[in-house]
């Protein structure tokens, strides 16, 4: 017998390398999409119980590409594909998993026939293995919302005369800025879980990671590419004392910075400091200057808030992202008081509307200006609508706490 978590995290490892073997292949993505998903489906009933073969990628590639030459037999005007599949992809031609699979997988579903916001979406479910919902969850849409989204980007693929395929040099960095926010969503997701009964999910955040490096070492010249694994790595640092000892959530004025991991804040904070210096500073650049602010803070009340906020109105010129307003708000009460914080909160709300975070921010300010009984109902609210239950726990203990004092 397997253990069905070890089955789990293998094929969610797996899942983006047979896609890309397949989709590389065939160049179709649709197709190569759903057969993956088969042969997934049926790794999963099989593997608990039969064993993990000894070569799972090779396996899983050939069910998909016997999947694939089934249907393309039913399908008389796919012939010619069926003969390029059939010879191309068998068990035998399948290398061991390369440490670059996904990240091209990532770059050929950034496609040119797509915009980023459909592109994007798409990428995070098919090869980053993100749900709908949390793919949602991460670009304030309803999940319908997001479900069509991601279909209509799988419509336009089939119809596209544009090949499934690796773009030429000149148009690779266009596509890489979509992957870079595909990476970006992958860490957050990974590093603060929109729903479910944990925290976080740390494969997903070091496999962010993982690419975040293979990216850089790829473009050591690009500020943002830079940007953005130092981000990862300023905030992934916090990780250790994000949790209490039972998996509960340690808000950051409350955690224990000697447990920070210092290995990975120097050299997230090296980074940042050399992107920063190659001239017009990008959003990866400026989230990165905030979190290093934060870790090289001693303590909480040692952090430099004049210098957050201004980089905030530079986030927030950069595009209007009612998160980094909500955030904003945070950094104005810490500078200028709690009721200045407030008038900012409404901003985002405007955007945000009923979003679990604005109840959860109101409710914070709120505490710190003394209004007790608004703050517990904001963070009631707050509590009510998130989808995490580590965050719902904590904000629903907090308000419990405030009505009691």
């Amino acid at each position: 017998m397997t253990d069905d978590v070890t089955v789990e995290g293998l094929l969610r490892e797996l899942a983006p390398q047979a896609l890309a073997a397949l989709a590389r292949r065939s160049g179709d993505f649709g197709d190569s999409e759903d057969a993956v998903q088969e042969a997934l489906v049926a790794a999963a009933e099989s593997w608990p119980s039969a064993g993990i073969p000894d070569n799972p990628l090779g396996w899983l590639v050939h069910v998909a590409s016997r999947r694939m030459i089934d249907r393309h037999r039913a399908d008389a005007a796919r012939r010619r594909r069926e003969d390029l599949v059939a010879t191309t992809t068998t068990i035998e031609t399948v290398a061991a998993p390369g440490a670059d699979d996904t990240l091209i997988m990532m770059v050929m579903c950034c496609h040119p026939a797509l915009r980023p916001s459909t592109a994007i979406p798409l990428t995070l479910r098919a090869v980053a293995g993100l749900s709908t919902r949390e793919i949602a969850a991460a670009f304030l849409v309803p999940e319908a919302t997001m479900a069509q989204r991601i279909s209509r980007a799988k419509a336009t693929l089939r119809e596209s005369p544009e090949p499934f395929a690796l773009p030429d040099v000149d148009a690779r960095p266009e596509r890489l800025r979509s992957v870079r926010h595909v990476l970006y969503l992958l860490f957050n997701e990974g590093y603060a879980t929109s729903a479910g009964p944990e925290l976080a999910r740390t494969s997903l955040s070091d496999e962010a990671i993982r690419l975040a490096r293979v990216v850089h070492a790829a473009t050591p010249d690009d500020p943002e590419a830079t940007g953005l694994l130092a981000l990862m790595l300023l905030t992934d640092a916090r990780r250790p004392a994000r949790t209490g000892p039972r998996g509960e959530l340690v808000p950051l004025e409350a955690q224990d910075r000697g447990q920070w991991d210092c290995t990975m804040i120097r050299e997230g904070v090296a980074l940042v400091t050399d992107a920063l210096r190659r001239g017009a500073i990008g959003e990866y650049q400026a989230q990165a200057a905030i979190a290093a602010l934060h870790d090289q803070a001693p303590r909480y009340d040692d952090t430099e808030w004049p210098e957050i906020l201004a980089l905030y109105r530079v986030l927030e010129r950069m595009g209007a992202n009612p998160m980094v307003t909500l955030n904003r708000a945070v950094a104005t009460a810490m500078v200028d008081g709690p009721d200045a914080g407030l008038a900012v909160v409404e901003l985002a709300a405007e955007r945000l509307g009923d979003h679990h975070r604005v109840h959860a921010v109101r409710g914070h300010l709120l505490e710190q200006a003394g209004r007790r009984d608004e703050a517990v109902a904001e963070l009631r609210l707050a509590a009510a609508r998130t989808a995490s239950q580590r965050e719902r726990d904590y904000l629903a203990l907090k308000a419990s706490s405030l009505h009691r004092a």
